[in-house]
């Protein structure tokens, strides 16, 4: 008779993301894992596998999360440059409220497991694809919409803006001061004009 699970899988793999994001993938043991979880290790590789694939598992949920995020407050900001100081400033204001300086789990683990750690690299390029992908879309509306020039190049703004948007989530980890990575923003965002 095959055994019942007794705990919610999203909810195991958010407390899962938290923890690797907390720790980082490397310093996370599969002790601490089952730990945090509260599940035994034998349900842990029943449900997940080893701690490489609920890495995985768990990443994919905070980028569909993250990309739902971004998406949503996209559709609800007609205007482009507001819609992209929003996610921005948002993220300056997060990032400066986090006590433990957590930074972006995306971020994070590209910076601890690239280039080493290959099979990881995939789903970090794939959340870089994800994000200029949507970073395009939003800006190609807003230029249909007569609110960015003709002729701007806006695969390479859509990256430039995915490289500012990261480049907040970590300098924030060091610098707090609110006002200047806000003066950075607003430099970023005069692009748009």
């Amino acid at each position: 008779m095959p055994r019942v699970k007794l705990f919610d899988e999203k909810e195991v793999l958010t407390k899962a993301m938290n923890l690797f994001w907390k720790q980082g993938y490397s310093a996370t043991s599969i002790q601490d894992l089952v730990a945090h979880l509260g599940i035994n290790r034998a349900s842990l590789y029943d449900t997940f596998g080893d701690k490489e694939k609920l890495f995985k598992k768990s990443f994919e949920l905070y980028q569909q999360q993250s990309i739902q995020k971004v998406n949503q407050l996209f559709e609800n900001q007609p205007n482009v440059k507001e819609g992209f100081s929003e996610l921005f400033n948002s993220s300056i204001s997060q990032a400066v409220a986090d006590k433990d300086r957590k930074g972006c789990f995306a971020v994070n683990n590209t910076t601890e497991l690239v280039p080493n750690n290959v099979s990881c690299s995939e789903i970090l390029s794939s959340n870089r694809r994800a994000f200029e992908s949507l970073f395009y879309e939003y800006l190609k509306k807003g230029q249909k919409n007569g609110q960015l020039k003709e002729g701007k190049d806006l695969h390479s703004l859509a990256s430039f803006l995915f490289v500012v948007y990261n480049g907040i989530l970590v300098v924030s980890k060091i610098q707090t001061n609110k006002k200047e990575l806000t003066d950075s923003v607003n430099l970023a965002l005069s692009l748009l004009d």
